[in-house]
C-alpha cells in the first residue's frame, strides 16, 4: 500500500488521438500517449520502474519514461523545483514539501503508494548463513555500540549459531534515503531505546562505513566480511537476510510478509483524498508480519499544464497502479501488489489526473 513519488512540472508531451479521460495504459487498450516524461527519487524503485518503462514504452511506442535513481530525498527536491514531472519517494512529502509542492504545481498533489517492499538487513558473515536479530540488537548495531559479532546481544538470538570474534562494520546510506528513513522510522519505535538517532533521510551519526544509494550499500556489504547493512530486499542478491523478531518469533523479509503490515497501516490525517500517505505500524506483534517495509509512492500534479502532458502523466500512473503493472513490478522487483481495496483507492486518486 506503499510505494512511489510522481510530481510534475509538464516537460513537453505530445499526444495522438488521445484525452485525459481515455489515457492509454502500459498494457491496456485504451488509446495511445506519447512524449517524454520524466522522473527521479527513489533508487529502491529502480528496478520496478524499468519494469514498468519497458510494458509502457511497448504499449506507448511513442512514449519515452526517464529515470533518474537519485534518492528520494534528491527526487522530491526536483519535482518541487519543476525539473521532473514525477518523483519516486520512499517517504511521503513533509507538510512544508506539501505545500511548496502545491505552490509549484497550481493545484493538489497526486501522491500514491505504488510499491511496496521489505527492507532487508543484509550482512555478510562467513560461516553464518541464518542470523536472527530483534529490533534493539540492530538499532545498537547500528548505533555503534555493539561492534563485535559474538556479542552477548547476537548470541541470546541465535544461541545454536557459531558466531565469530571478529569486528562489525555497518553500512549506512551516505545520500538523503527514503530508504533510510523507513528504517530509522523502525528503529526509532521499535528498538526499547537501541537507537537514539530519531527517524532521518540524512545518516545521524559518526562511524561505520558510507554509500551512495541501494546499489552503493550492497557493494560495500558484498565487498567486506563482517559487514551489516539495509537495502531493499529485491536487491540484496546472494548476501544473508537477518530475520527480524516480531513478538516472540523471528520473520524474514518477503514480500508476503511485507504486505501483512499495511493492514495496519493508518492514513496521515489533513491530507487531501488524492494524497495517499500512510503510517506503518512499526511496532506489531502479529505472526507473520514484517515490519522494516519500505512504502514507495509516486508524486504528480493533479492538474497538468495541457490535455497532452494530462495523458502522459495519467497514462503512465493507470498502468503502474495496475493489476498488470503490480504484477510486473512483483516479478521483476520482488515487491507485494497492491490489495484490492487499498489499489482502487489509489487508481481513483490518478483517474482525477487533468489539463488545467
Amino acid at each position: 500500500m506503499l510505494a512511489l513519488a510522481l510530481g510534475l512540472s509538464a516537460c513537453g508531451a505530445g499526444n495522438e488521438d488521445s484525452s485525459s479521460d481515455d489515457a492509454g495504459n502500459g498494457g491496456g487498450s485504451g488509446a495511445k500517449v506519447s512524449g517524454t516524461l520524466n522522473g527521479a527519487g527513489s533508487s529502491a524503485q529502480e528496478a520496478a520502474v524499468a519494469a514498468w518503462k519497458a510494458a509502457f514504452q511497448t504499449t506507448n511506442s511513442d512514449a519515452t519514461v526517464n529515470y533518474d535513481p537519485v534518492g528520494s530525498g534528491g527526487g522530491r527536491e526536483q519535482f518541487i523545483a519543476g525539473g521532473v514531472q514525477f518523483a519516486g519517494s520512499d517517504a511521503y512529502l513533509t507538510d512544508e514539501e506539501l505545500a511548496s509542492a502545491k505552490e509549484k504545481c497550481g493545484s493538489d498533489i497526486v501522491e500514491v503508494p505504488t510499491y511496496v517492499s521489505p527492507i532487508a538487513v543484509v550482512y555478510n558473515l562467513k560461516g553464518v548463513d541464518d542470523l536472527n536479530l530483534s529490533a534493539k540488537t540492530i538499532g545498537q548495531i547500528f548505533e555503534g555500540k555493539i561492534t563485535k559479532w559474538n556479542d552477548a546481544a547476537i548470541k541470546a538470538d541465535n544461541p545454536d549459531a557459531t558466531l565469530p570474534d571478529s569486528n562489525i562494520t555497518a553500512v549506512h546510506r551516505s545520500d538523503d534515503s527514503g530508504t533510510t528513513k523507513n528504517f530509522t522510522d523502525y528503529l526509532d519505535k521499535a528498538s526499547e531505546g537501541g537507537w537514539s538517532g530519531g527517524v532521518v533521510e540524512t545518516w545521524p551519526l559518526k562511524g561505520g562505513e558510507a554509500a551512495e544509494g541501494t546499489s552503493g550499500v550492497i557493494s560495500a556489504v558484498s565487498g567486506g566480511d563482517g559487514t551489516i547493512g539495509y537495502a531493499d530486499e529485491s536487491q540484496a542478491g546472494e548476501l544473508g537476510k537477518a530475520n527480524v523478531k516480531v513478538g516472540e518469533e523471528f520473520v524474514a523479509p518477503t514480500p508476503e510478509a511485507a504486505a501483512k503490515v499495511l493492514d495496519t497501516a493508518k492514513p496521515v490525517e489533513g491530507r487531501d483524498a488524492t494524497d495517499i500517505a500512510v503510517d506503518i505500524d512499526r511496532t506489531t506483534t502479529e505472526s507473520g508480519v514484517y515490519p522494516i517495509v519500505l512504502a514507495s509512492y509516486q508524486i504528480a500534479c493533479q492538474t497538468q499544464k495541457d490535455a497532452a502532458t494530462a495523458d502522459l502523466v495519467k497514462g503512465w500512473l493507470t498502468y503502474v497502479t495496475s493489476t498488470e503493472g503490480q504484477e510486473a513490478a512483483a516479478k521483476t522487483a520482488g515487491s507485494a501488489p497492491l490489495s484490492g481495496d487499498f489499489a482502487s483507492k489509489v487508481q481513483a486518486a490518478v483517474e482525477t489526473i487533468k489539463a488545467g
